[in-house]
């Protein structure tokens, strides 16, 4: 035996496994694409914020939330559908994602500090939902918000897992590609592959695929952590759901180049049981970044709720489709309407006085702020006078960025940056004029205008999230903005079907002796945990949970 138990992937689900195996007393064997640069794997890159209820930072800020609620809350987003008949899709989907709610009401913020995890007072109040009590969305703000982003919450577990190999229970095996299971009769005993040439890239730059060699190893159980298929436009084509319309002609890519998803298929031709693959989650607010890490690289708005959206022909979008209410509800609306298959994107227009305190960008690298825990910068980035650095680098060297003093010039540079001019000044002047006229009173029929003043009931968002209600067209608080939106592919909802124990299951739907999955693999858990939504803050935290099953799991069956 290389290892008692040999991990595929060493991303955060995987890293979240392997240490609670080395608590344990286990050996670990640790097998990576990619180079030592990138452990930690997608964590590293995104804000890091995580789903968490009824904690104190919440009830600082007059936030009431309890695992009722919550619970209420990630059923009516999952809408599960498929328990019945042999062998049901959702069959430990739901009962995963009942347990990770569990989580996060009870041992999850004391597990996190554990793990050397610490927070900011943000609590942001993520995906608001399609507007219906008991359907999608978050009742109250749970997104809490990591010191360190998405750097606090993955290199914890990287750090020990460093630790571990310096003691000798890791082994790393990076640039080992995995391109089979070894199985013993019907138990699974090890992983053979490819070592590819060494490649010392930056963490996320795409690194070469050349075969220099062959391995294999063996151990008594294998986890499968290898994420999803988020940078693989083929793939998400492959499995685009009809209830989403047809995929973008152009999308942009939110996670590196080699979150593949090549290992999903690699199980699914070994015997494992994949379900729900046709559930994704894909961003309809992304921007092309202006100075790029990977192919197509984007980066997310985390929007407030006071810019405008417009389709590519220049209509408002109707509710759901308001900025950080209802993500695959505005993507359903953009990609099933048939007069805007034909066009890969849409519109936000804003000003000057909305981007400095509504816009967020997704990703540690945006966020300096809190990724370098600097309070003082914090505190003068989300509560000072004009937009953060990342905001204004955006504004003035992106690409989907445009900025002028009126609406007639506006327009116009939005037009010059598609193939024909689509937007017509006067329809956008009308409505942008006809939701200003609703300013006027604190009260309103315009349900984003509603939501603008709801919105400011919160404490959080009132201090760092949404702007007092104003004109866009008000000349004071200009100038005006442009922004235009790309669908960014990110996350892979459904998977490798698991038990409980997060033991992988065969087309029989029987746990495969030796073998397990975890993290975007498992689609979050039993193959999707989430349901056909997410509820924003939980893939990380849905990565470090089935890591925490799995591994101990493991620690008390070997």
């Amino acid at each position: 035996m290389d290892a008692d138990v040999i991990i595929i992937g060493g991303g955060l689900a995987g890293l979240a496994a392997s240490n609670e195996l080395v608590r344990a007393g286990k050996r670990v064997a640790i097998v990576e694409q990619e180079n030592a640069a990138n452990l930690g794997g997608q964590a590293f890159w995104s804000l890091g914020g995580l789903f968490l209820v009824d904690t104190p930072m919440q009830r600082r800020l007059g936030v009431k939330d309890s695992f009722e609620l919550a619970w209420q809350d990630w059923q009516g987003s999952a809408q599960w559908d498929r328990l019945s008949g042999p062998l049901p899709e959702d069959e430990w989907a739901q009962q995963w994602g009942r347990a990770y709610v569990e989580f996060a009401a009870g041992e999850k913020r004391a597990w996190l500090r554990e793990q050397g995890i610490r927070f900011t007072p943000l609590v942001g109040w993520a995906e608001r939902g399609d507007g219906r009590a008991g359907g999608h969305g978050n009742s109250v703000p749970r997104f809490h918000v990591p010191w360190g982003t998405g750097t606090g919450v993955s290199e914890p577990f990287a750090d020990k897992a460093r630790e571990a190999a310096s003691a000798g229970s890791v082994r790393f095996f990076f640039r080992h590609r995995v391109d089979g299971l070894t199985y013993d009769g019907g138990t699974v005993t090890g992983v053979r592959g490819v070592v590819l040439a060494p490649d010392d890239s930056p963490r996320g730059v795409s690194s070469n695929r050349k075969v220099v060699g062959g391995f294999e190893l063996q151990a008594q159980a294998v986890v499968v952590a290898s994420g999803g298929i988020g940078g693989n436009h083929e793939q998400v084509r492959r499995w685009w759901p009809a209830r989403l319309g047809t995929p973008p002609r152009k999308m942009v890519t939110g996670v590196p180049q080699h979150v593949d998803g090549r290992m999903l298929d690699i199980a699914d031709d070994s015997g494992v049981r994949l379900v729900n693959r046709d559930r994704m989650w894909h961003y309809t607010e992304g921007i092309q970044n202006w100075n790029p890490i990977w192919p197509d690289h984007a980066i997310r708005i985390l929007p407030g709720p006071s810019s405008m959206w417009f389709d590519a022909l220049g209509r408002r979008l109707p509710a759901p489709g308001l900025p950080g209410y209802d993500t695959l509800g505005t993507l359903r609306l953009l990609r099933t309407t048939p007069e805007l298959q034909q066009y890969s994107h849409s519109w936000f227009i804003l000003n000057q006085r909305i981007i400095e305190k509504e816009f967020a960008l997704s990703g540690s690298e945006q966020n300096p702020d809190i990724t370098n825990r600097d309070l003082k910068l914090l505190l003068l980035t989300r509560l000072g006078r004009g937009a953060s650095a990342p905001i204004e680098a955006f504004k003035e060297h992106g690409v989907d960025f445009v900025v002028a003093d009126n609406l007639a010039d506006l327009v116009g540079g939005m037009n010059g940056l598609t193939d024909e001019p689509l937007l017509d000044p006067a329809l956008l002047r009308r409505q942008i004029e006809e939701r200003d006229a609703e300013i006027r009173n604190p009260y309103s029929k315009d349900s984003q205008v509603t939501g603008i003043r709801n919105s400011r009931r919160y404490l959080g968002d009132r201090l760092f999230r949404t702007v007092k209600p104003h004109r866009i067209l008000d000349p004071a608080a200009g100038p005006l903005i442009g922004v235009r939106l790309h669908t960014v592919t990110r996350k892979t909802l459904g998977g490798i079907q698991t038990n409980l124990d997060g033991q992988a299951l065969g087309h029989d739907g029987s746990p495969i002796p030796g073998l397990y999955a975890a993290g975007e693999a498992a689609g979050f858990g039993g193959g999707g945990a989430h349901g056909y939504n997410a509820l924003e803050g939980t893939f990380l935290g849905g990565c470090m949970f089935t890591g925490l099953a799995v591994g101990r799991a493991l620690a008390q069956a070997l």
